[in-house]
């Protein structure tokens, strides 16, 4: 056997924390659990442990040290049948022919003790049974656009180990709201369950329309001539435009409601409404047609007497 010492990779003059977390490592890393079917790695992890039951004892690791017991935790000249070695089932003569075993009455940290800390409790017959642990959850994010989130839709979504998956977008879905896809997540270990993917969706601006709980609101830029004498416009919603009777002598700031038109209704909500305010726009370009009518035009009303 190996000099333990060049087996957990630390030096002679190691302290107990030293050589307590190289074995840990060692141990969860070449865990037969983690490499199923593997004879390498069950060989490697038997003579990481016979490692330190020598080293993490301290009696064994100073009778090791002066020479007093080999690398197997034998007095020097030892042979096999002595007590502390038991005969593999079907017998033979050789020394690969017998198992270490574990002296559960020495001092120091045991073995069995980290094991019980890393994989669980030991199962019965004494072997231990690696615990079924629960698949982390996956934080992922996108952006939907603001009629996606008002009329849902569905997204698929890249995950960090290459699959693809599918997010349902529920009608009315709001800024920030964060979806759970169950069993989407990082596989369980041991046959526990996978964890969830849970997807934060942020929602784009829309170009005019903004929301209010259910109801969405615009404004809708109306002529002169259309907020004094009143007219039929064309109002666009999430859905097909709508027509919408402006009264005659509307001004800047009047809001008009078109029921129904804001978000879709739901088995747990009726659906909102879209708020209108109208706002007078004049023409982008000089007209001389609305100057010269300006020119003759003497309003007789004051705008700004509400901030006086």
């Amino acid at each position: 056997m190996r000099d333990p010492y060049d087996i957990l990779g630390v030096s002679k003059k190691a302290s107990e924390a030293e050589i307590k977390k190289a074995f840990r490592g060692l141990a969860k890393k070449h865990h037969p659990d983690a490499h199923a079917n593997n004879p390498a790695a069950a060989k490697r992890f038997q003579e990481i442990s016979g490692a330190y039951d020598i080293l993490g004892d301290k009696n064994k690791r100073a009778q090791f040290d002066r020479g007093e017991i080999d690398a197997a935790g034998n007095p020097k000249g030892f042979h096999p049948g002595a007590q502390g070695f038991r005969q593999r089932r079907g017998g033979g003569a050789g020394p690969d022919e017998f198992e270490f075993a574990f002296s559960r009455g020495a001092e120091g940290v045991k073995a069995e003790d980290i094991f019980s800390e890393i994989f669980g409790a030991f199962g019965g017959g004494g072997r231990r049974q690696a615990q079924a642990r629960r698949g982390g959850d996956l934080a992922l994010s996108t952006t939907i656009s603001f009629t996606e989130a008002a009329l849902g839709g569905s997204r698929r979504l890249d995950l960090p180990d290459g699959r693809q998956i599918e997010v349902k977008i529920p009608v009315g879905l709001k800024d920030g709201q964060q979806i759970r896809l169950r069993g989407q997540g990082a596989p369980g270990a041991q046959g526990g369950p996978a964890g969830d993917a849970l997807v934060t969706i942020s929602v784009a601006p829309h170009p005019y329309l903004a929301r209010e709980g259910r109801d969405l609101r615009m404004d809708l830029p109306v002529t002169l001539k259309e907020a004094v004498l009143g007219a039929k416009v064309t109002v666009p919603t999430l859905g097909d435009p709508v027509s919408l009777s402006v009264p005659a002598h509307s001004n800047t700031g009047s809001v008009l409601r078109l029921r129904g038109k804001g978000i879709p209704a739901t088995k747990a909500a009726p659906a909102g409404d879209l708020l209108v305010r109208l706002v007078v726009s004049l023409p982008d370009k000089p007209d001389a047609e609305l100057d010269a009518f300006a020119k003759r035009w003497d309003a007789a009303y004051d705008p700004r007497a509400k901030l006086k």
